[in-house]
């Protein structure tokens, strides 16, 4: 039998018109530099570094890397009750916490209608790893006895969209797209799809990842991935910096509320942005390393333009992948310059990894969500570590150490992961 779009719109209850504008009504994030919108726009607008010594355990003295970018002083029982912050990972604990501030900002109330046409694609990278590292330590020291039986639902990725969906009850298409470091670019991505198509008139978007702990940081480590300046921490990520020598680890939460326009503007939303393009790409490359001409990278910064109808000059900021890694930044900053063109040197690129390390899964929702912040508030931060800026920066505004205040009509955001997953988001004002 022929399934057509037509019944799939017709059994989830949608409708046919697939040309639905997406606008941003909230925003929730968990991050080393804030929690809250009004604490990231802070740490934002000064340039904050929220990068330091690892201290959710103590790296013994033959450990290679001893920094990460934490969220310190934060609290789940604001969030939550005691008893679910006991029985909850930490990711877990980031991702409902997110989700609560995004829906209070948006001010957005879920009758039964509703609940039944509201998605959640919130997502990570590893999901509940030090619960998983804790369990299996309990293994090798006591035996299978002693293992949790809550190990499994609290180690999915997927549960992190499963208990924002319970927290509210809502019942539209609830998954948890996994991609690696795009994971949460892709959570934007196809809400904004099921919106436009008419699976949904509210997705909650967004990722969250825990992930420091001895075993993954002992692994990228390995992979000489991490950055090894234990000495200097604030300094460590440098993203196109020449004397940049790897990502640091970090952690946290994003969510936003993606929202039919016609539908927010019927309730005197708030509108943020509007999510105009978009574009997904492979590299079918390698395991881990780009493209070193950053040919998918281009392509799906090229699709997202396609999508919104825009010129390159149409762009005044790209918040790119930018890992501080030597290979990927190159790499990016050569996409980059060949999409925009004659264009490029006008575009602004600063990357927020410098300021709160790398959040694997949840970092394309963050760093997408703070372009968000800047975009409303006139100004983008810079890159406080370019002390030596890359060759490759030649011919793009990438900004020094200072915060610029202006003005941004468009910016796009870019999201890679290992497997040569490339996400790009082009997000603009009204």
């Amino acid at each position: 039998m022929l399934i057509t779009m037509r019944t799939i719109f017709k059994q989830y209850g949608g409708e046919e018109n697939v040309d639905k504008r997406v606008v941003i009504t909230g925003l929730g994030v968990v991050s080393p530099i804030g929690v809250g919108v009004e604490n990231l726009e802070k740490s934002l607008r000064s340039n904050s570094v929220g990068i330091g010594r690892i201290t959710h355990f103590e790296p013994s003295e033959d450990f290679p890397v001893k920094i990460a970018a934490q969220v310190n002083n934060f609290d789940p029982t604001q969030f939550m009750d005691k008893k679910l912050a006991r029985r909850y990972d930490r990711v877990l604990q980031f991702a409902i916490a997110a989700a609560k501030m995004a829906v209070e900002d948006a001010g957005i109330e879920f009758d039964e209608q509703l609940k039944s046409r509201t998605g959640v694609l919130v997502t990570s990278g590893i999901g509940g790893f030090t619960t998983l590292w804790n369990e299996a330590k309990k293994y090798m020291q006591n035996g299978p006895s002693k293992v949790s039986p809550f190990l499994v639902p609290m180690m999915l990725p997927d549960m992190v969209s499963g208990v924002v969906s319970m927290e509210f009850g809502l019942k539209g298409p609830n998954f948890s797209p996994l991609s690696a470091c795009a994971s949460s670019a892709h959570s934007i991505i196809l809400g904004t799809m099921f919106i436009e198509s008419g699976l949904a008139d509210v997705v909650l978007v967004g990722g969250a990842e825990a992930s420091i702990a001895e075993l993954s940081i002992a692994a990228f480590a390995s992979m000489r991935a991490l950055s090894t300046r234990n000495d200097e921490p604030e300094k460590a990520s440098r993203p196109f910096d020449k004397g940049r020598d790897g990502f640091v680890m970090g952690e946290g939460g994003a969510v936003m509320i993606l929202e039919r326009e016609d539908l927010a503007k019927a309730r005197g939303a708030k509108i943020y942005g509007v999510v105009k393009g978009y574009g997904m790409t492979g590299d079918a490359y390698h395991l881990s390393a780009p493209d070193p001409e950053g040919a998918g990278a281009a392509r799906a910064m090229e699709l997202a333009l396609e999508k919104a109808g825009l010129p390159p000059d149409a762009v005044q900021y790209v918040n790119p992948h930018a890992t501080s890694t030597p290979a990927g930044d190159e790499a990016e900053l050569k996409a980059i310059k060949k999409v925009m063109g004659s264009h490029a040197p006008k575009v602004m690129v600063s990357s927020t990894k410098g300021l709160a390390g790398h959040l694997l899964g949840a970092a394309g929702a963050f760093e997408t969500l703070a372009s968000v912040v800047m975009m409303n508030a006139g100004f983008v931060h810079g890159n406080p570590n370019l002390d030596d800026p890359d060759d490759e920066c030649a011919g793009l505004d990438v900004l020094g150490k200072e915060v610029r205040e202006c003005e941004i009509e468009n910016f796009i955001s870019n999201s890679f992961g290992f497997g040569g997953h490339n996400a790009s988001v082009l997000i603009g004002r009204e």
